[in-house]
């Protein structure tokens, strides 16, 4: 149970409880009406609470819910803790002899909530005893008391430095073949998960070399080496991970995917899991997809304004494709997910064909591609036409075959989301001419385009400012309108601790946005040269990814030098 109950009978909770809790999220702008809508057709034929319902499409998180309903409490159960990982923090708060004693077992530290794993949620004397010991409000979890014991002979003897459980690691597997489900190499490569998702990464990539293998993470779009770990344990490590994946670990010839769930500090976290053959061993590449962090809202991809507004009235049209341009890695899953979430609707069909299926979205129908079963872009994109789709979201634009199917799903009243790598969006109009498209079928079917790149932001906690070089001048005054400005501001980080001494800290979109107007029509007609489209572009006001780019640096939030890099 989620939002817990009121103290009166579980049937006027129920009548009470909904109301109010889905006026607050309203009312404070998290969730919207829709959502509200969504979720309470299905607890009129379920009967469930909405706040349970609520969380479990993923509208909003536990902790969302457990403190506007501030006169409840929120129980989560996990039948297993085979995949929980604590937070090292956590654990160092409860000694071992105490989670032994009480059967506790510290999940994640928050603030000033430490949040615990217990097999009775109303022991009264453990919850005091622990509030005591640690001054932290406790929060609790349920788990079965076989399970929590398990967790406890698991992570307490892993609280070591990370090079002495390296070294434990070795001394084992040098005295006999180190298994992969004895608990220090599970606790190896739980470390270096964990510290990716503390450190923010992204990606994790285990590189083998001719004596060690590299670990490195890719944090904020840059890749760092963290540790370079001995070459004996690379085997070990690489079969753990793939009997995480459910992959075969005796094929080491031929490239695997596979996919890793398991929870972390409160949240849930996939992992997306690549490994490939090298003449060194199997290189080995995790994508970190945390839907906590996921954005679902238009207003939270860092557009400016004008560009907020014009995505926004691309995405009204009925019909039509829209598309979101740009290379591997610039959030353009991302930004066709906030499009669809900021859409979805009880009163319309959204169905997807990806590869892969990043995040599952609610009351969205999404599929995956499997091309050695003939399952293809195009050929889903087919078969989804006769399940009566309103949007229809398809990961990419490969072929002249995926592009003939998705002109006729936009000619025949559909919304039609898709990606394309092209380096900005007015190019997409002539790759989309060159893959086969008829202009006058591709003018009338184009209802927009979006290009954007991802670029570091200044790091809030050791930002400082500065007054802008000449040639940093020169670049301002060449692209933007600066007026009579001869000195202009700008903004960097010193590099400190939350930031790892880089100066950024997260990530935000530079992009520029373009509606298909009729004179933007006439341009594709006539043959859609990049020339023609960009000087009516121009007439029109249109910002580039450049301009929006070194704006945001005189605002403060990035810098020129790395726009200059991203662009």
């Amino acid at each position: 149970m989620v939002d817990g109950e009121y103290p009166m009978d579980r049937n006027e909770a129920k009548e009470k409880t909904p109301k109010r809790l889905g006026d607050l999220l309203v009312s404070r702008g998290l969730i919207t009406p829709e959502q509200l809508k969504i979720a309470l057709e299905i607890q009129k034929s379920t009967g469930r609470l909405l706040g349970e319902i609520l969380v479990e499409l993923g509208f909003v998180d536990q902790s969302t819910v457990s403190s506007v309903l501030s006169r409840d409490f929120g129980l989560q159960y996990l039948p297993s803790l085979e995949d929980v990982i604590p937070d090292p923090q956590a654990l160092a708060l409860v000694p071992q002899e105490v989670a032994r004693k009480y059967g506790v077992v510290p999940l994640h530290l928050e603030e000033n909530i430490l949040t615990v794993v217990v097999a009775d949620p109303f022991d009264v004397v453990a919850i005091d005893a622990l509030r005591r010991l640690t001054g932290k409000a406790i929060k609790t979890a349920c788990a079965p008391e076989k399970e929590i014991a398990k967790a406890i002979d698991l992570w307490y003897t892993e609280t070591e430095a990370f090079d002495d459980l390296v070294k434990r690691t070795i001394e084992l597997a040098g005295a006999a073949e180190l298994g992969l489900e004895e608990p220090p190499i599970i606790k190896l490569v739980n470390q270096i998960i964990v510290t990716a998702i503390e450190r923010r990464a992204t990606d994790i990539h285990l590189e083998p070399e001719k004596n060690v293998l590299i670990v490195r993470y890719r944090i904020d779009g840059i890749l760092h080496v963290w540790k370079l770990l001995p070459k004996a344990l690379a085997r070990s490590i690489v079969s753990r991970i793939k009997v995480m994946a459910n992959l075969d670990i005796s094929e080491t010839r031929i490239p695997q995917d596979g996919r890793i769930s398991f929870f972390f500090a409160g949240r849930h976290i996939d992992l997306r899991v690549s490994t490939y053959p090298t003449a060194e061993g199997e290189n080995i590449v995790l994508r970190l997809l945390d839907k906590s962090k996921l954005i679902t809202k238009v207003s939270e991809l860092g557009y400016s304004k004008f560009q907020m507004e014009t995505f926004r009235r691309i995405l009204s049209h009925n019909h039509g494709i829209v598309l979101v341009t740009g290379p591997t890695g610039c959030g353009k899953t991302t930004t066709l997910y906030a499009a669809l979430l900021e859409i979805n609707s009880t009163q319309i069909n959204i169905m997807t064909i990806e590869d892969p299926i990043e995040y599952e979205l609610p009351f969205i129908r999404q599929s995956q591609i499997n091309p050695k079963a003939g399952f293809t872009f195009a050929k889903g994109l087919r078969a989804l036409m006769r399940q009566d789709p309103d949007v229809i979201l398809v990961g990419e634009i490969r072929d002249s075959e995926t592009l003939e199917v998705a002109l006729h799903a936009a000619l025949t009243g559909h919304l039609v989301l898709s990606t394309l790598h092209t380096n900005n969006a007015i190019s997409a109009i002539p790759r989309l001419l060159y893959m086969g498209a008829n202009p006058y079928i591709l003018a009338s079917s184009l209802a927009g385009i979006v290009a954007q790149r991802l670029v570091r932001v200044v790091c809030p906690h050791c930002k400082e400012s500065y007054k802008a070089s000449e040639h940093e001048m020169n670049i301002l005054k060449r692209h933007l309108d600066l007026g009579p400005f001869s000195e202009v501001t700008l903004f960097r980080g010193k590099g400190c601790e939350k930031c790892h001494k880089t100066g950024y800290l997260g990530r935000t979109a530079i992009s520029e946005v373009f509606e298909v107007t009729s004179e933007i029509y006439d341009a594709i007609v006539r043959g859609g040269k990049e020339t023609g489209i960009e000087a009516i572009l121009k007439r029109q006001g249109f910002v580039s990814m450049l301009q929006d780019g070194l704006s945001k640096a005189m605002d403060g939030i990035t810098t020129i030098e790395e726009v200059l890099r991203v662009v």
